[in-house]
């Protein structure tokens, strides 16, 4: 037998680090080094004063562009309405008045009322997606925890400015069993 010395690291079999993917000034932080967390728990909180406001500024775009579809709505029905009592006269004078040029236009105007409705419509579909996109933002400036486990370090104090840009900054490491451990260390080869 040979027997070997050497130091090493003892680490978790599992360790999560947690990040931000949104920018942002931490409000509070809510455990420290060593607590226990379970999956779902809120470990941070960001400022969120900002995207409130870009909420309540979709939510706004979202309600302009529902009425802009019911006024579109009503300049279809105007338009056909119009086009119906174009047809009607042409029908008792014979086809004398109105010119079926007018005719035409009358026809026309309804198209397009039909494709502003269209267009109001998906200004609606797109004002929407902004909102939930925004509503998603909201829900991710809270920072939870992925795992059960113990928080083994913390990397964030409250008034800190998270920045997130091209990588997520790590904000707690946790470990998922302390019980079970891995011991690593470097023998010399020979």
């Amino acid at each position: 037998t040979i027997t070997v010395s050497a130091t090493g690291n003892l680490e978790p079999t599992n360790q999560v680090d947690v990040g931000s993917e949104r920018s942002g000034i931490v409000k509070s932080v809510e455990v420290d080094f060593n607590d226990r967390v379970t999956v779902g728990q809120v470990l941070a909180r960001l400022d969120t004063s900002l995207l409130e406001a870009e909420i309540r500024k979709s939510e706004a775009a979202l309600e302009s562009a529902q009425a802009k579809v019911l006024q579109a709505r009503a300049t279809v029905k105007e338009a056909i309405s119009e086009r119906n009592r174009m047809q009607q006269v042409h029908e008792l004078t014979g086809g004398r008045s109105p010119a079926a040029m007018d005719l035409d236009a009358a026809e026309a105007a309804v198209e397009r009322a039909r494709a502003d409705e269209a267009a109001a419509r998906a200004q609606v579909s797109q004002a929407s997606a902004t909102l939930e996109a925004n509503r998603t933002d909201l829900s991710k400036t809270l920072i939870r925890s992925p795992i059960n486990g113990i928080v083994l370090a913390r990397s964030v104090e409250p008034g800190q400015t998270v920045a997130a840009s091209l990588q997520a900054p790590v904000l707690f490491t946790l470990a998922e069993d302390l019980t079970s451990m891995e011991l690593h260390v470097d023998l010399d080869e020979a």
